[in-house]
């Protein structure tokens, strides 16, 4: 089984999650108006409109490799990171940018992204083995950090994403 906290394969993982995110804009823009979700804290995600989606997609790319930065700065003990779900900073920002214009999350996803692939290419074995020390999960590396928080969380909103739009009536966003 290959291992995904492979820091190595990580590039090719988050070029395609980027890519297949990127290629979504043109429907999202063409449904627009979206209507905000009057549920975009703690709720399931899948409550969620494109809006609240793409506000929650561009603030976590910002969040977590700064969360990096505190081990990096941090040891030899594993340092504390992250943040849970009901973080009130987390549910303030999403509501804050779910009201940016589409084009502007979309922009400042695909600048995080290449932010973040540039960084994960700098990575060595050693500072991907690097430990944090998460509030709910616990001890994990900087590697699996990237894979759970960062590369596959944005695997995760392509498909959740792609399901949004694909449950619309007329599969564009618009419901008449």
């Amino acid at each position: 089984m290959t291992d995904t906290t492979d820091p190595t394969r990580l590039p090719d993982r988050l070029a395609r999650a980027s890519s297949d995110f990127a290629a979504f804009r043109p429907r999202v823009e063409a449904g627009e108006p979206w209507p905000l979700s009057e549920a975009y804290g703690t709720e399931p995600e899948s409550d969620w409109g494109p809006k609240e989606l793409l506000a929650h997609t561009a603030e976590m790319l910002d969040f977590w490799p700064s969360e990096m930065d505190k081990i990096f700065r941090g040891g030899p003990d594993p340092v504390p990171f992250g943040r849970v779900s009901d973080d009130p900073e987390r549910i303030g920002r999403i509501g804050r940018d779910r009201q940016l214009a589409t084009g502007e999350l979309f922009d400042r996803i695909a600048a995080s992204v290449v932010r973040l692939d540039a960084r994960i290419r700098s990575l060595s074995a050693e500072d991907a083995a690097r430990v944090g020390l998460h509030p709910r999960l616990g001890e994990m590396t900087i590697g699996k950090i990237l894979d759970r928080f960062l590369v596959g969380h944005l695997e995760e909103h392509v498909a959740q994403l792609r399901a949004i739009l694909d449950s619309r009536p007329d599969g564009d966003g618009q419901t008449g």
